[in-house]
């Protein structure tokens, strides 16, 4: 099995993150990457795999403390699993309830804009 390894560079674009940003990420352990023998970052395809995670949580509003929680939480194994899972279904639930919200506010567009079509015909019809 062929393991890659990417630079900071290589990685950041990979990533879309910027070198401050995957740095950042490393300072506050959101992420450990290797380092080589010159002390230089190396990231894998599983590092990959875990920003691409890290920023799925962070888009769908899960606060930073709580990613580097969970962050922790996965450093540590196996023993966490059922604590990582009890959060990501608390972050499902609070997802789900954003959605409700957000299909409410649609609904009440879709009726606006119904509104305005009833009355552009309506007025186009006098």
């Amino acid at each position: 099995m062929i393991f890659l390894e990417y630079s900071i560079g290589e990685f950041s674009r990979l990533t879309n993150l910027g070198i401050h940003t995957l740095r950042y990420y490393e300072h506050e352990n959101l992420i450990t990457p290797k380092r080589n023998s010159s002390n230089r970052r190396c990231y894998s395809d599983k590092d990959l795999a875990w920003i691409e995670f890290i920023k799925r949580l962070k888009d769908t509003g899960m606060p930073i403390k709580e990613i580097q929680h969970y962050a922790e939480l996965r450093a540590a194994g196996d023993p966490t699993l059922n604590e990582r899972m009890e959060m990501l279904i608390v972050h499902r639930e609070f997802l789900n309830e954003q959605i409700k919200v957000l299909q409410g506010h649609m609904t009440k567009l879709d009726d606006k804009i119904e509104f305005y079509r009833h009355e552009i015909e309506r007025t186009s019809k006098e």
